[in-house]
């Protein structure tokens, strides 16, 4: 309402500043003749700022600063024809054909390097040759929520990236009429929330996008080649076809694979046997990381708690399972096999 007003008294002291002009031009030009020619300014000048709101500020730019270059150059060229003997009017002739030619290339380079400019390239350019760091966490990782752990440790350096299509994913998430998803939603926002304010952390929301791509995992995946980044995920499908396209993947179910106890052969340990296995008589058990325990004969012992020791280890693309036996048993498989 406020700046509808502003363009209405605008529109009024352009009209008014017509007619004065007209006054003083005394019978060259007439009073409603300049009237009109003030509101028509000014029409033509909201028309303008109308067309400049659908148009990026760095395009903007970009046109005024290619049209000051082309200017430049039309003039420094043009120079030399001030020496030559010719009338004066074929030169700025001549001139004025420069300066629209030249101009005009200047606008439309000018704009459409100003649709390419980055700015996250201005950096790279006083980092001393080295890359940026960079690193491009998605949503499932986000919602997951083990990633603020892991930054709170401060294994992780460099800039972290979200973009403005992980965050509507993310709000559309949020707003589902599903609980769960909701509820998933609202926790990746309080996620990223959480490690924004994390003081030692760089978070960074950009507005890049690809409009030509559907799909959220392939527009993160031309993101970080375009921006050489690495992706952070958990999500095994992303983290393979990252990987087929030269994208560097962090995928932090690797990292908790990684750092999970090692349970050698032989080792004991003491277990709550929660389910039973898929096998006969076999029992579930879980470490506190979520390591699955398999529980040779421990169908028995649900719900309770049983000594067991180690047979072996198996590590699979989901994680780590270890198999074990009864304490007991092992013992006596022992003394029959010193027999």
């Amino acid at each position: 309402m406020g700046l509808n007003l502003i363009r209405m008294l605008f529109v009024f002291l352009s009209t008014l500043l017509g007619y004065y002009v007209s006054t003083q031009l005394y019978d060259q030009v007439g009073k409603f003749e300049g009237m009109a020619v003030g509101f028509s300014v000014a029409i033509l000048i909201i028309l303008t700022e109308f067309l400049f709101r659908r148009v990026s500020l760095k395009v903007i730019i970009g046109g005024i600063l290619g049209f000051i270059i082309g200017l430049t150059s039309a003039n420094i060229i043009a120079a030399p024809l001030k020496l030559v003997p010719l009338e004066r009017s074929i030169v700025n002739f001549i001139l004025l054909l420069m300066n629209g030619f030249f101009g005009y290339v200047g606008i439309m380079i000018g704009i459409r390097e100003g649709e390419r400019f980055n700015p996250a390239n201005i950096k790279k350019l006083f980092k001393s040759g080295t890359e940026e760091n960079i690193k491009i966490m998605d949503t499932s990782v986000i919602i997951d929520g083990r990633i603020a752990d892991i930054c709170e440790t401060e294994f992780l350096d460099g800039t972290i990236i979200i973009p403005q299509f992980i965050l509507h994913e993310l709000q559309h998430i949020a707003d589902s009429s599903d609980s769960l998803k909701r509820a998933r939603g609202r926790r990746g926002l309080d996620i990223l929330h959480r490690i924004q304010k994390m003081s030692h952390m760089e978070v960074r929301i950009i507005e890049e996008d690809f409009p030509k791509i559907r799909e959220v995992d392939s527009k993160l995946i031309a993101l970080a080649k375009k921006l050489g980044a690495k992706v952070i995920t958990n999500d095994f499908n992303l983290n393979k076809v990252a990987e087929l396209q030269g994208v560097k993947v962090l995928n932090i179910n690797d990292l908790s694979n990684a750092v999970k106890p090692v349970a050698l052969p032989g080792e004991s340990m003491r277990v709550f046997v929660l389910k039973e296995g898929k096998e006969s008589g076999q029992g579930v058990a879980y470490l506190d990381d979520g390591t699955m325990i398999v529980v040779e004969n421990g169908r028995k012992y649900i719900n309770k708690n049983v000594d067991v020791a180690v047979t072996s280890v198996l590590q699979t693309a989901a994680g780590r399972m270890i198999f074990t036996k009864l304490k007991e048993d092992m013992e006596h498989d022992l003394q029959t096999a010193e027999r």
